[in-house]
């Protein structure tokens, strides 16, 4: 098998291909020159980048001749390229993809390698993204001179080749997808939230976080966790060096009148009757940080207008100033309202909707996200024991109690995530010796029925089967709930079946739907006796 040719790209190095005079430049290492020099690569052809005046040129032509001295195996196809400044990105990059674009790339005969150790910084980086990205079908080499006191016996130095095929790395991406659950699990508190719709938000929520700068809008009810949320990822921000600042949070349903404009924007002394001292404004507080416009939608037109301005050009007028002030703030809007429907009512500025509308993220209520109501009990229990240096933990039975409930029909939970908050801390706080046991469960049930203004209903379940009720998915104690319900207004066991299975009944031969019916009961330990008593 005929082995491929090696194909070597890379720039003269304007200072480190230039050093040494006459013989003595034999002596120096030269990293375009020691890339031919090496003993285990053979460069079969080079293409040698050059700057065009007549000074590089002059350096490009003196390195051809030296590698046709020590390698005369090696062609070398000299490359012009005109940069007005090497070290601006746009253009280098711009140029560099030019160059592989029109390149002429025979990977069936050849193998290339990329020479990242020339050419500035800017270019080097280019090189890179240029080979990760797969415009160039190519690894790369880096060459490095020979210690010191090595550097007159072997001027050549080393040469490594460093392959861009990251699926040859299982530690470095196994490193990557723990960094980010990492970073998923802290938006979420640690929280092991079941709820696939809000996990999948959260996911999206991480890496608009770490890329981007634009807004971000929160929308879900009160209660729902947009202050918590907004605040956390903040916290991820500056965790990865992307803001300075402070974290500044204001409830926009909270301002009204001057004191709006003077709240958000500042003002100078005198600006307005009362104003005796100038004020900085929150804006101006979040300049490098970022700002939380909670209920965004209750912002007044004139607020709503100099925002939009402070937004796109991080510039604005305090009130009763004829001079703007700066500030560079990172935007997250909350909301429980339909901005959509305000703007068609003429309630909210459609260029302002536009502008914050980029990431907008729906935050479910907690009777959206029931599944994930056991992970945020133990969640509130943790955060009592490390607020209040106690630890206070559910009796196994008040546990299937209170879940029961709070997973029924009847819990309301208008709070949302708050009002389970709430609940929980109450009863950690009343708990003798650290345990939650049913007598608790149940005076904090009545309690949060009475709050919602809940009559409490005869539950037929939990008379029929007691404690087993908490056992049940809801999926059941709804089918059960309805046959019972049939069962009541029927005659006996016979009529009660013909009602359930009147349509399945009619492609049966022989049906017999009171034995159908007596089977489905005693799933539950349940007999017709139980029920008509």
């Amino acid at each position: 098998m005929v082995s491929k040719r090696t194909v070597a790209i890379g720039f003269v190095g304007a200072t480190l291909d230039r050093v040494g005079k006459g013989a003595a430049r034999w002596q120096k290492w030269r990293p375009t020159v020691a890339l031919c020099q090496q003993q285990d690569l053979l460069v079969d052809r080079l293409e040698l980048i050059h700057g065009v005046d007549a000074r590089d040129v002059s350096l490009a032509e003196r390195i051809r001749a030296d590698i046709a001295a020590i390698s005369p195996q090696t062609e070398v196809q000299l490359r012009p390229m005109a940069l007005r400044n090497p070290w601006d990105f746009e253009e280098v990059y711009g140029a560099l993809h030019d160059f592989v674009s029109a390149y002429a790339f025979d990977i069936e005969q050849e193998d290339y390698l990329v020479h990242i150790t020339t050419g500035t910084h800017v270019a080097q980086i280019c090189w890179f993204l240029l080979t990760e990205a797969r415009y160039l079908p190519a690894r790369l080499v880096q060459t490095s001179p020979a210690r010191r006191k090595d550097e007159a016996r072997h001027p050549e130095g080393t040469a490594t080749l460093i392959d861009l095929d990251l699926s040859r790395y299982d530690r470095i991406a196994s490193r990557f997808r723990r960094e980010q659950q990492e970073s998923l699990a802290f938006l979420k508190s640690g929280i092991a939230t079941r709820n696939a719709a809000f996990n999948r938000s959260i996911e999206q929520i991480e890496r608009v976080a770490v890329r981007s700068q634009a807004p971000m809008l929160l929308v879900g009810p009160t209660g729902a966790g947009k202050s918590f949320l907004a605040r956390r990822i903040f916290e991820l921000k500056r965790s990865r060096h992307q803001l300075e600042g402070r974290f500044v949070e204001v409830n926009c349903a909270t301002l009204r009148g001057d004191g709006a404009m003077s709240a958000l924007f500042g003002h100078v002394k005198g600006a307005f009757t009362g104003a005796q001292n100038a004020r900085e404004g929150l804006l101006r507080a979040a300049d490098g940080g970022m700002l939380f416009l909670d209920e965004i939608g209750e912002l007044g037109a004139d607020e709503q207008a100099m925002l939009l301005k402070a937004i796109e050009e991080k510039r604005f007028f305090p009130l009763g100033s004829d001079r703007e002030v700066e500030s560079d703030f990172q935007l997250i809007a909350g909301t429980h309202r339909d901005l959509r429907g305000r703007v068609a009512e003429g309630l909210f500025r459609e260029d302002l909707y536009a502008r914050i509308n980029l990431w907008t993220f729906e935050l479910p209520g907690l009777a959206g996200r029931r599944e994930d109501i056991a992970p945020n009990i133990d969640f509130e229990l943790e955060r009592h024991a490390r607020d209040q240096g106690r630890q206070v933990r559910f009796n196994v039975e008040a546990k299937r109690r209170y879940l029961a409930f709070a997973d029924s029909s009847e819990a309301r939970w208008t709070g949302n995530f708050r009002e389970l908050s709430a609940s929980i801390t109450r009863m950690a706080t009343l708990a003798d010796s650290g345990r939650i046991d049913e007598s608790l469960v149940e005076e904090e049930i009545a309690r949060l029925r009475q709050a919602w203004g809940v009559a409490q209903q005869p539950e037929p379940l939990q008379a029929l089967l007691g404690r087993q009720v908490a056992d049940l998915d809801l999926f059941d104690r709804v089918q059960l709930q309805a046959v019972l319900a049939v069962c009541r207004e029927a005659k006996n066991l016979s009529d009660a079946g013909r009602r359930l299975f009147a349509v399945s009944r009619q492609g049966k031969q022989n049906p017999n739907d009171a034995d159908r019916l007596r089977k489905y009961l005693a799933r539950f330990g349940l007999g017709w006796s139980q029920l008509r008593d």
